[in-house]
């Protein structure tokens, strides 16, 4: 059980560790050679370049202006300067809506925590109770939480008054958020420049025909039932190996730069290498020679697999990219049924060009419900067999406990003890010519032991979950989705579930298991539930040890970019030769919303959960919550390049696990109270979840659909404009390419031949025979005539 000192001590070591990233932070981005690691965004924009300074060599490596130094910290008010308008201009409006999370943390637990400390912190610590319960492990920290209340205590109103506070104060804050960011939305689409996207869906499941090619069964298809709107199409080829060898292609272009860069600054030697794995082994030969070779083999085999892809019918997927004329007709084909077999012909908006995930578009649809289940099942696995680490966490988060878990340790730990009496022993004179040093093995075991349970547990859980995301992404990519969005989304998602089962819940569980093990052992069964009631609030300190390792120090790890600052200087050395180079060896990153989004869940859960129990969590919340702010609005405004742009449509899926958060407040409030022989509590407190999900119900129904789905009068509004404007635009050039996959993009490429969009002739061009003389009928060619 870490206590006061204990979490000082986690305190310190946190803080200084915030503040070294901080001022290395500070130094290393007013370095010129730095400049496009700390500001790529930028460089990207064409804004900003290279720093170009007189003088000596040194001045145009290192800042030699002792001024700026003093200024140092000028980033934080320069980051909070930029208007939201502006911002969205700017990062976009998925970026915008991101780091509103953390405003909304702000919202929420400020006023709270104000609150509990004025009423619930002293009910709290006059309870008493703590002292009078026997072999129950507790510091000074849990004389702040509600287990400090003796059972049947009147006290406990105060507590379920700050429920129904909480409760209808993150509703009000929940709403009123919902609506802004809908608002946002929709003046967002308004205002938005033209994108592909808005004139194209993607269309799946697409049935064989017997007389056409996919290319022209699409094309019949489109113009029978959307004669008016149907402008053209592109359909999906499975080019998945061709993809991989231009990505090889790529990396060997990487390999023969550097060598041949390398034999421009020495010509007497050539470099050589080995033919083995990575260089390691093999026959060593010319260098420059040998991957020159291997460029051409690779361009002949890239050359053969795009020949192949283009002339072979099997790879063509039974899926396509359909375009329209006007944003309206797109709107009504991706928003209805468009065959009266509701399982062909399926049609959904399009992701924008950038944001298509095209690995997954060569999946067959029927394999898509299958692949989920698998993932699924895979998932529940996976959350069931993490426990164990988990539980290993918690079994180092208090040294009393491996003690009671392990007995055996017992022994090890007097060994220890008896030693160190014997040191003692043997420096005692020492000791009494130096008496500031008579209690150092006293000191020494308290700072050793405060730093195992105030520090080690937190940092042990952030490197087990390191490596989760990367399990969770995958198995989100094996499910075939085919957007960047919906991927980041969906392992979201996961990453929350994983995040509530395994950190939060598991964490309370395990942990209470570990500290009271000897009780669970030697007490009637109808006295666990009180036992695990009381201890469930002491796991609050643990809590506030992870808030410290991930929420400050992890924060400041943030945007130190320490990784992309060490792989920008090896690229600029070894590979960079033009300017081009120079902006491709950049990397700027991303909001990672599959990771960040879930994470934030966890605090909002925590500070949801012990508001009204362990209010003291709440001041190391909101620490978390406004530096995260201030860090994350520096790197979008700076640093950040995103990928795509939703819309913010994962707003309902934030909403959600808020809500989720606070219903698990309630319920764990009431199976708290349940042990403390407060019935009355049971019925007060029970109308909470009840009234939630009837708010999360009714925020549903009165905003979600701005974010599934595209209002025709917007699209109307649109169109009519664009055609007032721009009356000679020639959409179907714009988009020509936009939906052609990117290995194909700059090449020559084969594009189907749409029918013109003059023609006056009523009749729809096909290759199908006529119907009653086709030998396969008309039955496979129903869903086209409806």
């Amino acid at each position: 059980m870490a206590s006061l000192q204990d979490i000082c001590v986690a305190a310190a070591i946190n803080i200084l560790s915030a503040l070294a990233f901080l001022v290395a932070f500070a130094i290393l981005r007013l370095q010129p050679f730095n400049d496009r690691v700390y500001f790529p965004k930028w460089y990207l924009k064409g804004i900003r370049g290279s720093p170009r300074r007189s003088g000596a060599l040194v001045s145009k490596i290192f800042n030699m202006d002792c001024r700026t130094y003093l200024r140092f910290l000028n980033w934080m008010p320069v980051a909070l300067k930029m208007p939201e308008p502006e911002l969205i201009d700017h990062a976009g409006l998925d970026s915008a809506v991101f780091i509103r999370i953390y405003l909304v943390g702000l919202k929420i637990f400020v006023p709270l925590a104000v609150l509990a400390f004025v009423v619930l912190v002293p009910v709290n610590w006059t309870g008493e109770s703590l002292q009078n319960i026997k072999d129950l492990t507790f510091s000074d920290i849990d004389k702040l939480s509600i287990s400090n209340i003796p059972a049947g205590s009147n006290r406990f109103w105060a507590h379920i008054g700050m429920q129904y506070v909480i409760s209808f104060w993150t509703c009000y804050v929940l709403y009123n958020e919902y609506k802004i960011i809908t608002t946002m939305r929709l003046h967002f689409i308004a205002s938005e420049n033209r994108r592909p996207d808005q004139f194209t869906v993607i269309v799946r499941n697409i049935p064989p025909d017997p007389d056409e090619s996919v290319s022209e069964h699409v094309e019949h298809f489109f113009c029978v039932n959307h004669p008016d709107h149907y402008l053209t199409h592109h359909v999906v080829y499975n080019a998945n190996k061709l993809a991989k060898l231009v990505a090889e292609k790529k990396s060997l272009q990487n390999w023969l730069t550097y060598y041949q860069n390398k034999y421009e600054r020495n010509p007497q030697q050539k470099p050589t290498t080995k033919t083995g794995f990575w260089g390691l082994w093999g026959t060593k030969v010319d260098a420059i020679d040998h991957y020159t070779d291997e460029m051409e083999k690779l361009c002949e085999a890239e050359a053969a697999e795009r020949e192949q892809v283009i002339t072979d019918p099997k790879a063509i997927m039974r899926a396509a990219f359909v375009s329209f004329k006007t944003r309206w007709g797109a709107a009504v084909c991706a928003q209805t049924q468009q065959s009266r077999n509701p399982t062909t012909w399926l049609t959904e908006w399009a992701p924008e060009p950038r944001d298509i995930y095209w690995d997954n578009l060569a999946i067959p649809y029927v394999e898509l419900a299958i692949r989920k289940l698998l993932m699924a099942v895979a998932l529940f696995f996976l959350t069931f067999f993490f426990m164990i680490p988990i539980a290993l966490v918690q079994s180092i988060a208090n040294i009393d406990g491996i003690v009671k878990v392990l007995p055996f340790l017992k022994s090890l730990m007097e060994i220890l003890a008896v030693l160190e009496l014997a040191s003692e022993a043997a420096s005692q004179e020492s000791y009494r010519r130096n008496s500031s040093l008579r209690h150092f093995p006293t000191l020494y075991r308290k700072v050793v032991k405060s730093f195992v349970q105030g520090f080690l547990p937190g940092i042990a859980l952030k490197i087990f979950l390191i490596i989760l995301p990367i399990i969770l992404t995958t198995m989100s990519k094996i499910e075939g989705l085919i957007s960047l969005s919906s991927l980041e989304r969906r392992t979201a998602g996961k990453y929350y579930l994983f995040i509530l089962v395994n950190v939060f819940l598991g964490s309370i569980i395990t942990g209470t298991a570990f500290q009271q093990l000897h009780k669970f052992i030697n007490q009637s069964a109808t006295a666990i539930p009180k036992t695990v009631g009381v201890s469930i609030p002491m796991k609050a300190t643990f809590f506030i040890t992870y808030i410290m390792v991930d929420g400050w120090a992890g924060i400041a790890a943030e945007i130190l970019r320490l990784v992309p600052l060490i792989m920008f200087h090896l690229k600029n050395t070894f590979l960079v030769k033009t300017e081009k180079d120079r902006e491709q060896a950049m990397d700027p990153g991303c909001l990672d919303f599959s990771i960040s989004e879930p994470r934030i869940q966890l605090y909002f859960i925590l500070g949801l959960v012990y508001a009204a129990v362990t209010p003291i969590l709440l001041p190391f919340i909101i620490v978390f919550f406004a530096f995260a702010y201030l860090v994350f609005r520096h790197q979008i405004i700076n640093v950040y390049d995103q990928k795509y742009e939703s819309g913010a449509a994962f707003w309902p899926d934030v909403h959600q696990r808020v809500i989720i958060g606070l219903m698990i407040s309630q319920l764990l409030l009431m199976g708290l109270m349940s042990t403390k022989d407060f019935g009355k509590s049971t019925a007060l407190l029970i109308v909470l979840p009840v009234l939630t999900f009837w708010f999360h119900r009714y925020c549903k129904g009165r905003f979600e659909s701005a974010f599934l789905k595209f209002p025709l009068q917007e699209a109307m509004v649109k169109d009519t404009l664009e055609r007032a404007t721009e009356p000679n635009l020639n959409l179907k050039k714009y988009l020509q390419d936009a939906y052609i996959h990117p290995v194909f993009k700059g090449g020559e490429f084969e594009r189907p031949e749409a029918i013109d969009e003059e023609e006056s002739n009523p009749l729809v061009p096909t290759k199908r025979s006529a119907y009653k003389s086709s030998k396969h009928g008309s039955e496979l060619s129903s869903d086209v005539e409806n």
